[in-house]
């Protein structure tokens, strides 16, 4: 089995509380002498209390279209995924040059090379390591990265894995956009990024690591679901695709996957020790805990998460989890399930053991 050893969060230094970020945006999103009732109402329902930004707030304004924007993305999210993977090998010892594959996510902006091929020569990665980049998986690609690093290390069991999930969505904001897709994005998403160290079988024997083994993944998409979240992308950059039926999506489908993905591993939900969710947002969270039936607290991670640092797209889960390995571990052998959800519609659901 696959071990996760270690998981890093990395946050930019502009902190900031959710209503000095709606003054702000209310300037960039909303035409001059628009009202600001819905932006304040959206903003405030989103359970979100700080939120980390890739730039000042005072220079979102100055941002001169997609480009500029994306400029920022690249020197940014390279500085935040060189600070995350180092703090995460750090934690275990181990060197840039003992990985073997680095897998690097993101939806919030592009290049070319990739965020993991500008990280070779600055973490000081073998010339051989195996880059693998992925692009428009959105919030889902935390818990997708962890499952296809999984499959890759049950074929290379003496491997090293490194994900890299860096989302910047403050980035992909809207000038003049008063929809409510928009407006709901500007007060829910914040910026980060987290890293997380896995070991092929062999490899966590020998080192004698400790950490969650990740037993069985499962991965579920639902049709005709394209435009419930995703982008429509153009020349003012990533426009927010963000439907009101997130959450009946996830609560007409999460319950029956689960039971029978949990099924299949000899398991019910009531056994599941850890729950490892994406903070998608209030209502996807409570949609998640009627479909599972889930008792008082088992999110509590997520929405602590939620209300910290907003939802950071696939590097949310990722410091979901690295808060509960800062913790002390639950009895040898616990079950836990790490899940997120994001465009396609789908889900991805990654069984542990600690």
């Amino acid at each position: 089995m696959t071990r996760i050893v270690a998981a890093a969060p990395a946050l930019p230094a502009h902190r900031y509380e959710q209503q000095v970020i709606t003054d702000a945006f209310a300037g960039v999103v909303l035409p001059d002498g628009g009202d600001r009732r819905l932006l304040n109402s959206l903003h405030e329902a989103t359970s979100v209390r700080h939120r980390h930004l890739a730039l000042p707030l005072e220079q979102y304004a100055g941002l001169d279209g997609f480009g500029a924007a994306n400029d920022v993305f690249i020197r940014v999210g390279t500085e935040l995924g060189e600070q995350a993977i180092r703090t995460a090998l750090d934690a275990v010892q181990l060197d840039p040059v003992d990985v073997d594959i680095v897998m690097t996510t993101s939806v919030t902006g592009v290049a070319a090379p990739s965020l993991d091929a500008r990280l070779v020569p600055r973490l000081g990665l073998r010339p051989d390591v195996r880059r693998i980049p992925m692009f428009g998986l959105g919030c889902v690609a935390g818990a997708a990265g962890l499952a296809r690093l999984h499959d890759l290390l049950l074929g290379d069991p003496d491997a090293v894995a490194v994900l890299l999930s860096v989302e910047l969505c403050s980035l992909t904001l809207q000038r003049d956009d008063a929809s409510t897709a928009n407006l709901v994005a500007s007060g829910l998403f914040g910026d980060g990024a987290g890293a997380v160290v896995l070991l092929g079988e062999q490899r966590a024997a020998a080192l004698g690591l400790a950490g969650p083994q990740v037993v069985a993944t499962r991965s579920r998409f639902y049709p005709d679901t394209e435009r419930v979240m995703g982008w429509d992308i153009g020349g003012s950059g990533f426009r927010i695709v963000l439907s009101a039926s997130v959450a009946d999506v996830v609560e007409e489908n999460l319950g029956h996957d689960m039971t029978t993905f949990l099924g299949d591993n000899d398991l019910k939900v009531d056994d599941v020790v850890t729950w490892l969710a994406h903070p998608g947002g209030p209502k996807v969270l409570n949609a998640m805990i009627r479909t599972l039936g889930l008792p008082a607290g088992a999110l509590d991670r997520t929405w602590r998460s939620l209300a910290d640092v907003g939802n950071l797209s696939s590097a949310s889960v990722l410091h979901v989890l690295a808060a509960a390995m800062a913790e002390p571990p639950p009895p040898p052998g616990s079950p836990g399930v790490l899940l997120a959800m994001g465009p396609g519609f789908c889900s991805e659901l990654v069984l542990v053991r600690w």
